[in-house]
């Protein structure tokens, strides 16, 4: 599968209940690059590179969420990969 690069950003109750945990852990087990972070509006920001497949699951994943989160809406946009994340981590500046 082509690879490409994924911008999402979640909206509803997403800080405090493990979001950018999960997220990590779920986007490492898909063999993903990038980062996840918290925005200051109370929102998730992920941007991640893969094979179109693995960033769909990724995408799936991110419309729930882990088991605390209230997931009310998620955005999202595919580009090009920039190769240029070597893991997936947390970000926390903003």
């Amino acid at each position: 599968m082509k690879d490409a690069n994924i911008k999402i950003k979640v909206y509803g109750i997403v800080q405090g209940v493990f979001f950018r945990y999960t997220t990590r852990k779920v986007a490492r087990r898909l063999g993903l690059t990038g980062y996840v972070k918290n925005m200051p509006d109370g929102s998730v920001y992920i941007e991640a590179e893969g094979s179109q497949d693995k960033l769909l699951e990724l995408l799936g994943f991110s419309k729930h969420g882990p088991k605390h989160a209230q997931v009310e809406k998620v955005e999202h946009e595919f580009t090009q990969p920039t190769y240029k994340f070597k893991g997936f981590d947390y970000m926390f500046e903003y």
